[in-house]
């Protein structure tokens, strides 16, 4: 079980930065790489990079609340194109920022060269009915109609945001996540997902070199493909077998 109060201890160790100042480092368009680990190791990965890193700090708090719903179509078509190994695919979620009063409708496209292309705009609710604007914006940026979608999956979580001191990296740690849909609830206790985005690969950053020490190795996760799975039956899950395993052996 994480100790909150050793995490908080160093958390307060990192250098504060504010929401404008991580804006420039959007990396809008980025490579990302993901680590995901038991809870007990994050103080200590923390404790070594807190001298290298900045903090997001919101009205004083580091550990920020977020809401992510996902939409797909009925045949699941980005969960299958993810699953499949697919390229050149989409993910198409609304996400609000509840520590600072924003909602954004989102695009996610990994294109052929394994790059995350993320493009939003902004909404003023967080209704599951798309406004015209919002139509038009999945139109011009999606094989998808936006009359086909539908929500699959609502993810609620906590996360730390740091930005390294040369401000050519970010990255973002999730923990305390829970899913649902109309009929299934799922959390992910004891379980942490580090993401690193940066401009290209940087296996020598400090993050990097603190997760080595602890043999933790970069692994892929999907935050939607893994809550469709645990709120799912029957979905096709193959390609995700001993991923499932692995995921198991961590979280509850």
């Amino acid at each position: 079980m994480l100790n909150t109060e050793k995490l908080n201890e160093i958390i307060n160790r990192f250098d504060s930065i504010e929401l404008n100042e991580v804006d420039k480092v959007k990396l809008m368009s980025r490579t990302d790489t993901k680590y995901w680990f038991h809870t007990d190791i994050l103080p200590k990965v923390l404790e070594l990079i807190s001298k290298k890193y900045f903090i997001l700090k919101i009205n004083g708090l580091s550990i920020l609340p977020y809401t992510t719903t996902y939409y797909d179509s009925p045949e699941n078509s980005m969960y299958m194109a993810h699953h499949n190994g697919k390229l050149n695919r989409y993910k198409i979620r609304t996400r609000s920022y509840q520590s600072s009063n924003l909602s954004f409708l989102e695009i996610k496209f990994k294109n052929n060269k394994n790059r995350t292309i993320k493009k939003r705009i902004k909404i003023t609710s967080e209704s599951t009915i798309f406004s015209d604007k919002e139509k038009k914006f999945i139109s011009d940026n999606t094989l998808y109609k936006s009359d086909d979608l539908r929500p699959v999956l609502m993810n609620k979580f906590d996360r730390i945001t740091l930005v390294n001191k040369d401000f050519n990296e970010r990255c973002t740690i999730d923990l305390n996540i829970h899913y649902k849909n109309e009929n299934n609830k799922s959390n992910l206790q004891n379980f942490v997902i580090v993401e690193l985005k940066a401009d290209g690969k940087n296996r020598n950053s400090t993050l990097c070199c603190a997760l080595k020490e602890f043999k933790i190795k970069p692994s892929r996760f999907s935050k939607y493909c893994i809550g469709m799975l645990r709120l799912n039956k029957g979905l096709k899950h193959n390609r995700f077998k001993n991923k499932i395993l692995n995921i198991n052996k961590i979280a509850i």
